[in-house]
């Protein structure tokens, strides 16, 4: 299921597996700032999708999943249109809480943020 937000922002899933997961977003001319650039709030809105949905690839199950604390460091700027993939995964699991990372990545590999969060879980019952 796709949420409005990821509808909006125009967020697809390319990969998933056991505790990582890629996705990608192509900004449009709406989510420039006032330099003409990707407005970081869209990069971490993109950052924070990738590692929430990297948590649905763990067992058992997390059915409910929501950042706390969120770390972003922009690299370099990224440009209208230029597919950006945002690569997130699991780094610490617990039972209510979990630790992730991401890399938000430009055309050819060129790094444009890294990002760590904290998210509340709720898993599925055993």
């Amino acid at each position: 299921m796709v949420s409005p937000a990821w509808r909006w922002l125009g967020i697809s899933e390319v990969a998933l597996e056991d505790g990582a997961a890629v996705v990608e977003m192509t900004p449009t001319e709406n989510m420039a700032n006032t330099m003409g650039l990707v407005h970081g709030g869209m990069i971490s809105a993109l950052a924070d999708s990738a590692m929430g949905r990297a948590l649905r690839t763990i067992k058992p199950g997390v059915v409910r999943s929501m950042s706390f604390d969120l770390k972003l460091s922009f690299i370099s700027a990224a440009r209208m249109g230029e597919t950006l993939r945002a690569t997130g995964r699991v780094v610490h699991a617990g039972r209510r809480t979990a630790v992730t990372e991401c890399r938000v990545e430009a055309p050819g590999g060129r790094l444009v943020a890294t990002a760590s969060g904290t998210f509340a879980i709720t898993r599925e019952k055993e």
